[in-house]
Parts: structure tokens; sequence; C-alpha cells
């Protein structure tokens, strides 16, 4: 079962990290002021990965394939990693879409 990491940055902002039941993280958090900020951007992040639409696909410089997870207004709520294939990133959405809904949320 996957997982929320809630963990605390240098310049005190919180930020999340989604990880499969492997620990792989497949989802990281923009940086929050609050831990309750960043509490509802899981949250909203539970709510929109259900929605395929929701997901961008783009293209690194270095030609690496990757995803955003957008909120219904557009805003990015998370970013994925730099995957090798187009098909190793189509997998990284499918994780955070069967992680993300049940995934328990804990302290780093």
């Amino acid at each position: 079962m996957g997982k929320f990491v809630i963990t605390a940055r240098k310049n005190g902002e919180f930020q999340f990290n989604l990880k499969a039941g492997n620990g792989q993280v497949i989802l990281t958090s923009e940086g929050y002021a609050t831990k309750a900020a960043c509490l509802n951007g899981i949250e909203s992040v539970r709510k929109n990965a259900a929605i395929a639409t929701r997901f961008e696909v783009k293209v690194a410089k270095n030609g690496k394939p990757y995803f955003n997870l957008k909120a219904s207004n557009g805003q990015i709520i998370g970013a994925s990693q730099m995957y090798s294939t187009q098909t190793t990133m189509k997998a990284g959405i499918a994780s955070v879409q069967a992680n993300a809904p049940e995934a328990q949320i804990v302290e780093g």
C-alpha cells in the first residue's frame, strides 16, 4: 500500500511525496507554508488522481517523459520523476491512480 510522507524543508516549508508500496516516490508536491496546506494538497491529489485528464504528460529538455497532476483550477499539485520511456511513465500514472486514494499519511 502506498503512503504520503510529509517532510519539512530547510526553509520551513512542508512538502509530501507519494510513495508506492515498494517505497519508490511516484509524486512530489510543491512547498507549502503550513502543514495544514500540505494536508489539503494531499486531499487534492486523492480527489484528482481518479480523473485521467488531470494528468499532464510532458517531455523534459533531455527527452525524458514525466507528468504533472493538476487540480481543477489548473494548478500543479504534484510532479513525477523523469522516466526512461513513455511506457514506464504511463505505469507511474497508473501507480498514482492506484495508490493515492487509500494511501496513509505519515511524517517523514
